[in-house]
């Protein structure tokens, strides 16, 4: 219990500047993917590289996917560190120097064509999706480590909120960038700034305080950890239903990805009008990330989680009635509030599960076994919208939404994470 105390004196004594440099991180991440988005900067620049839909709509699909996949691979490694934060640091230089690479690419487009500069840059955003993935189970592992438990809502909510307000400054000088600059020089100045703001954050994480632990999970073999795996899903029923909410969250959320698309050619509006649309998404998931994550931490992570999908469900349903442009102000709104519920109170509650020693356990099951399905849904709602119309997806998100907040309600409960991360 000394030992155990001794630890937790120093976690507190840390805690405000562990929560200062990481939110700093989390915020220059942000203004970085603001000037690189892979939902806007990225897909415009492989637009000028070919007109192939697919190609484009798999950007985002690759780092999503990335992300998620490696997790489990990486967490029995993860599991025997004394100290998460090297590993950190080492596998998060590989999702940030393929920007670099992005940089060098955009400037020689016309001197080695579409076709080689297409083909980089691909490997370059498969290499960045999972050089995050990699790094992702280390650094969740690490936050649950010198982040208290209370705090683990109020922090990532905080985290999210500054990178989505800097996300949203970088993405507005990008677009000046972009539409002032021939596309030669504008992509790699974007990228080249992108670069900047990376530094800045890995810096900041650098100043992490982690304490050293020895580990106490038993299974230094990795047959032995594999088996341990399986007997958390088989004894777990909890965390089982746990996965089942993340499925139908994709589900519960993918139409967002068509609002725009649907504003613009159902309602004619102009590229304004969609921009303030989204201005608006991404000021609402600023506002409602440090509340709902500090909701969480002080009532329940479940419980917020399913108040955003409920969000979710509405913000599809009105997308479906709506009889005019204007209903798609709540719309957005209701969907940043449900974008909040899938991040952000979703790695709070990720954390919940398990004692300190098996969280990269539970940390890489409840990512990578959703991977697959991080794939093939927004591929199944592109589909439907071809086939039946946007409408039809949108149905699609609300009984996602509705089927997500059943399970939350129904049949998942409340871990009682304070008493777990002190056993």
């Amino acid at each position: 219990m000394a030992t155990l105390n001794t630890s937790t004196i120093e976690q507190n004594k840390n805690f405000p500047f562990n929560f200062i440099v990481n939110v700093v991180d989390g915020g220059f991440f942000g203004l970085a993917l603001g000037f690189a988005s892979f939902s806007t900067v990225i897909p415009l620049f492989v637009s000028t590289l070919t007109d192939s839909a697919i190609l484009i709509g798999l950007i985002p699909a690759i780092h999503v996917v990335g992300w998620q996949l490696p997790q489990l691979f990486t967490a029995h490694r993860v599991s025997q560190q004394k100290r998460y934060k090297p590993m950190v640091m080492f596998f998060t230089i590989h999702e940030r120097w393929p920007f670099f690479g992005l940089a060098i690419v955009s400037w020689f487009v016309p001197k080695i064509g579409p076709e080689i500069a297409l083909a980089l840059t691909f490997m370059l955003l498969i290499w960045q999706g999972f050089g995050g993935g990699f790094t992702a189970t280390a650094w969740q592992s690490m936050i649950g480590k010198i982040i208290p438990a209370d705090r683990w809502g109020l922090f990532f909510g905080v985290q999210s909120g500054a990178a989505n307000l800097l996300a949203s400054v970088g993405a507005i000088i990008a677009g000046i960038i972009l539409l002032n600059k021939i596309p030669t020089i504008g992509f790699t100045m974007c990228f080249l700034i992108a670069c900047i703001g990376f530094a800045i954050s890995y810096l900041a994480i650098s100043f992490t305080r982690e304490e050293k632990k020895i580990p106490l999970s038993i299974s230094s073999e990795r047959k032995v950890f594999w088996k341990d795996l399986r007997g958390i899903l088989k004894r777990d029923t909890n965390f089982r239903w746990f996965v089942v909410v993340r499925v139908l969250a994709q589900l519960g959320t993918v139409g967002f990805a068509f609002y725009t698309v649907y504003v613009v050619w159902y309602y004619g509006v102009d590229e304004v009008t969609a921009g303030i649309l989204t201005g608006l998404l991404m000021i609402v998931q600023t506002v409602f990330n440090p509340i709902m994550g500090w909701l969480g931490d002080q009532w329940s992570h479940r419980g917020v989680m399913a108040v955003g999908m409920v969000s979710a469900a509405a913000s599809a349903g009105i997308a479906i009635w709506a009889p005019s442009v204007g209903w798609f102000y709540l719309v957005y709104a209701l969907a940043g509030i449900a974008n909040v519920a899938v991040w952000t109170i979703a790695m709070a509650l990720t954390l919940d599960f398990g004692r300190e020693h098996e969280k990269p356990a539970y940390i890489g099951l409840a990512n990578t076994l959703i991977a697959p399905t991080a794939f093939i849904i927004p591929l199944f709602a592109g589909w439907l919208a071809d086939s039946h119309g946007y409408n039809a997806t949108f149905l699609a998100t609300s009984v996602g939404a509705i089927a997500t907040v059943i399970v939350l309600s129904f049949l998942m409960q409340d871990h009682s994470k304070h008493s777990l991360t002190t056993e």
